[in-house]
């Protein structure tokens, strides 16, 4: 199945971007009439009628709701220190939305080798593979935010850090959180989190885990922690 995406949705018309006009009219050869699946990005899926083949914008027509949103669908939120490679935060991107990411935020640690992100090409590979995976929600990319900054906000869900620092107390990422529960995972850089780093966070109420034993790359640490409430809520 081909699913497309609408930010602009209505109870009877959705309007779709030049990009997704021109996927949908030049590479498919979709035309007025074709019946075509969409989703909002917001956990609707919809069954529609193409109405306007116009290639600066096309229109269909809502016919059906084939899967409404769910509404206690848990939410992962995992922030993680951009990557020296760029290849490699993309990768982390895109195995991310498959597994059911709602939110990414890039936190900068005190060792985060590279500060700024390539945000239009990040979004870009977020709606690629939210419609390649099939899932009905566009995670959330947020803007880059210091490390301090962000374990001192009042987060609501349960937070976790994954560490290598064995001087803390560690749970197995597993046992840290119960199913269907909203979650935050904060994934250090290379080097892993400082020592003042991890204190912090855990007088945050962070709970420091690891994620099995041996020491994992950061993009592995953050799919490693994807798949873990991806297949704890299956």
């Amino acid at each position: 199945m081909q699913i497309f995406y609408s930010c602009n949705v209505s109870e009877e018309m959705a309007f779709f971007t030049r990009e997704e006009t021109g996927h949908c009219l030049k590479v498919l050869r979709m035309r007025r009439g074709d019946i075509l699946v969409f989703t909002d990005g917001k956990g609707n899926l919809y069954e529609g009628v193409i109405t306007s083949d116009d290639p600066s914008g096309m229109t269909a027509s809502v016919e059906s709701v084939i899967i409404a949103a769910a509404k206690n669908e848990y939410r992962l939120h995992v922030a993680i220190s951009p990557l020296k490679n760029n290849d490699r935060l993309e990768w982390f991107i895109e195995k991310a939305v498959e597994t059911g990411i709602k939110e990414i935020t890039p936190v900068l640690c005190q060792r985060t080798e590279k500060r700024r992100i390539r945000r239009e090409r990040l979004e870009g590979i977020i709606l690629s593979a939210m419609k390649q995976s099939l899932r009905r929600y566009l995670p959330t990319l947020n803007e880059p935010v210091l490390f301090n900054d962000f374990v001192m906000r009042n987060h609501c869900e349960r937070k976790l850090i994954a560490s290598c620092d064995e001087t803390f107390e560690r749970k197995s990422i597993t046992s840290a959180f119960s199913r269907g529960e909203d979650v935050i995972v904060l994934i250090g850089p290379e080097g892993d989190f400082t020592t003042d780093e991890t204190r912090l966070a855990v007088e945050h109420d962070f709970i420091p885990v690891h994620i099995g034993p041996g020491r994992l790359r950061t993009e592995t640490a953050g799919i490693a922690a994807c798949c873990s409430v991806y297949l704890a809520n299956i």
